[in-house]
């Protein structure tokens, strides 16, 4: 079982949302759980966490990979996004069914690699969540959506116009995609940013994670 930093809500009441962080290649939870002291202000009755992927990682021993990406077969690398994919669900699964909740409670933010699990499992979830918040990330194998949808969460997709590692039009090429599919998507991309977080993205990010969240 995957497990990580947790923050309990700020409320001290019961948790009514969740919010799972979904790290990057050769991070940990660690990584983004830091950002939960920007939403919860907004979202004092949140839990947020952040596991630690399940797959040591080779690049970086220190931290942890949610698949391997060094494969350069298609066939390879999609069986081990469902093997990742599966690690996640167990976790939102357990995470919900702890805090008596479901996935109308829920939202996932990833980062990088941890966009690409949090798109990939979201969309083929049996039930809706709240909204996927992905930073500098991709849609990975858009052409099998049409045989894998199922769910619609409302989504949004920031990137930096600087970012050395996934090209920002990884972004806008998933927002064309998901949109044929009539998914409630919105993206941005922030300008003079690498491979992070700028502080407009941040500030969206607050705003869609408590749109979606509080109603």
């Amino acid at each position: 079982m995957i497990t990580g930093p947790i923050i309990e809500p700020s409320s001290g009441n019961q948790p009514k949302q969740v919010v799972i962080f979904v790290h990057g290649y050769g991070a940990d939870g660690n990584d983004l759980i830091g950002l939960a002291n920007y939403f919860k202000g907004n979202l004092p009755d949140t839990v947020f966490l952040s596991p630690h992927a399940p797959e040591a990682c080779p690049m970086n021993p220190a931290g942890y990979q949610w698949f391997d990406l060094t494969s350069r077969d298609p066939a390879i690398l999609w069986s081990k996004i469902l093997v990742a994919a599966d690690h996640l669900n167990k976790f939102i699964d357990s995470t919900l069914e702890k805090y008596e909740l479901t996935d109308e409670n829920l939202a996932l933010v990833g980062f990088s690699q941890g966009t690409m699990m949090s798109l990939h499992v979201s969309l083929r979830r049996k039930n809706t969540m709240a909204g996927v918040l992905g930073y500098s990330g991709k849609l990975i194998a858009p052409e099998l959506l049409k045989n894998d949808l199922i769910s619609k969460p409302p989504i949004y997709l920031i990137h930096g116009d600087q970012d050395p590692m996934v090209p920002f039009q990884e972004t806008l090429d998933a927002e064309t995609n998901l949109k044929e599919y009539d998914v409630d998507i919105k993206s941005h991309i922030s300008k003079f940013t690498q491979h992070s977080i700028a502080e407009d993205g941040l500030q969206i990010g607050i705003e869609f994670l408590t749109s979606r969240l509080i109603v």
